[in-house]
């Protein structure tokens, strides 16, 4: 049976192209990068090379990355760092709709005394930036939203929180892991002073990272250790997976364009094609502004579980939210948020696609769930609150 894979917001296949960068790293080019001789020294060279890819991927300079273990390591690097450059403030500000990466980092911070305001978003999932402004205050220590919501796909106004935060002087970090790569993004365009992004979710391998923080930025490093990294991350280099992600960005930037044309058409036909042919289903978010790739759809009176499980066995993967908060049977805490009506949010699917899904895949999948929607409403005791029984 062929697989379907279209939960690529919560991991990506490693491009080949990637893999073969790899590879040599492993068992031919195995030298610490902080050796003196040259054998180690080559492998610094590559690294180098890597970081400056990484960095053209986000507008940056290569100064300016910090390679990590993955995007939560970024994370709480960013948040980590912004507290302890300015102690004597308390106060956080986030959305309700972070990733658990910075919600759960945030409440674990109430816990140390910190104050958090979680910004509301409304019932399209946009972020409301009137709250926002009037949350800002003289204590106000940082404020960390996410670019683009991984269950959604709504994207948040970066810029205009980013440029409000500025105003008052108040560093601004975004978690940029669902964006890189789908929209572009360019921190030379608004005052961003760090940045998260995870290169398992661009087809680079799971357990590298980096964080973008801006020159003149104060960081505290969150590992300490040694002098890599500049000082700023301990620990020998993930040589290998570093590389993966360098050459990852630049696949990423050449990407771009088809994610823009081809990605969006095919997820459009997806999202147009199951609109149309199952009855009491809705689209979850801004239909407008977000990412091309990702779709989160309703359906009325059943259980998202009992729906991935049913496509699951046809060979078709996808999600019913994050990966990070899978495992739960309650709607997920974006779409509590968002206030979906609970017999829509129980029965919630999230497709997210790539450069490496098809056409012939989008269909397969539009043939495949109605019928499956179909059989599991039939055995739902919500569906007789429902008057189209088609």
């Amino acid at each position: 049976m062929t697989t379907v894979y279209v939960d690529n917001n919560a991991t990506t296949r490693v491009a080949p192209e990637v893999l073969d960068e790899m590879l040599p790293y492993f068992s031919e080019y195995y030298g610490n990068p902080s050796s003196v001789h040259a054998f180690g020294g080559n492998v610094a060279k590559k690294i180098r090379e890597a970081r400056e890819k990484t960095a053209a991927l986000v507008g940056a300079s290569p100064e300016e990355i910090i390679f990590t273990s993955c995007g939560t390591e970024s994370d709480n690097a960013a948040v980590r760092s912004a507290l302890k450059s300015a102690p004597e403030k308390k106060h956080i500000i986030t959305s309700a709709v972070e990733h658990p990466a910075v919600l759960n980092l945030c409440t674990a911070l109430e816990k140390e005394g910190y104050r958090v305001t979680y910004v509301p978003v409304d019932t399209s999932g946009n972020f409301d930036f009137d709250y926002f402004t009037q949350s800002l205050s003289d204590d106000t220590a940082l404020v960390t939203v996410m670019w683009a919501n991984n269950e959604t796909g709504v994207v948040f106004p970066v810029k205009d929180i980013a440029e409000k935060a500025a105003e008052k002087g108040i560093p601004f970090h975004t978690d940029a892991v669902q964006a890189v790569g789908k929209i572009p993004v360019d921190v030379r365009e608004l005052p961003v002073n760090m940045l998260s992004l995870s290169g398992h979710k661009i087809h680079a391998p799971k357990g590298v990272g980096a964080l973008y923080v801006k020159k003149g930025t104060r960081f505290h490093p969150f590992v300490v250790g040694g002098h890599q990294e500049s000082g700023r991350r301990g620990g020998t280099e993930n040589v290998a997976s570093i590389i993966g992600l360098g050459k990852a960005s630049e696949l990423a930037v050449d990407h771009l364009p088809r994610v823009d044309t081809d990605v969006r058409h095919m997820r459009d036909y997806l999202e147009n094609t199951l609109l149309e042919t199952v009855s009491f289903s809705s689209i979850n978010g801004n239909r407008e502004r977000r990412l091309p790739n990702t779709v989160s759809i309703g359906f009325d009176a059943i259980e998202g579980e009992s729906i991935l499980m049913h496509i699951d066995y046809a060979g078709i993967c996808a999600s019913s939210g994050s990966a990070c908060t899978s495992g739960s049977l309650e709607p997920s805490h974006v779409l509590r948020a968002m206030e979906v009506p609970f017999k829509s949010a129980h029965g919630s699917i999230r497709f997210s696609l790539s450069v490496y899904n098809t056409m012939e895949e989008m269909k397969y999948i539009a043939e495949t769930l109605p019928p499956i929607i179909r059989k599991l409403r039939m055995m739902s005791p919500f569906w007789d609150r429902c008057n189209d029984k088609a």
